[in-house]
């Protein structure tokens, strides 16, 4: 099967590749300020805090974990040479994340469904349980 070239000149991929790299960084210091302000809101009723300081990491995690993969196939798309390369590296890329994304609801819900038996428990009167 013949290769559809896919001609982007140099200095072009250059300037994209260093676009990603500074949108990446700004993104990285948006996330550190994200955390910080979070960090700094963990401070309400105690029965939900731990639960939902939990929450609010993993969520942190899987944003950090989502962006990390966009970048990477930003990166990669730049760098392609052919549409078919392009084609595949987005295949594989949403394939990755809607694995990644059922993984993350998964674990999100039982997160939720923890805290929520928890608080019940907390609120429940002694001895009737």
């Amino acid at each position: 099967m013949q290769r559809t070239p896919f001609d982007i000149p140099d200095q072009m991929r250059q300037a994209a590749d260093k676009s990603v790299e500074q949108a990446k960084k700004a993104f990285e210091n948006f996330l550190e300020a994200t955390q910080q302000a979070v960090a700094k809101a963990e401070g309400t009723a105690k029965s939900m805090r731990d639960s939902v300081a939990d929450a609010n990491r993993q969520t942190m995690a899987f944003m950090e974990e989502n962006i990390a993969a966009s970048f990477d196939l930003a990166q990669n798309l730049v760098r392609a040479r052919t549409v078919e390369e392009v084609a595949a590296l987005q295949q594989e890329f949403l394939r990755r994340q809607m694995a990644a994304a059922a993984e993350q609801g998964k674990s999100l819900g039982t997160m939720a469904s923890r805290a929520a038996n928890d608080a019940m428990d907390k609120a429940a009167p002694k001895g009737k349980k």
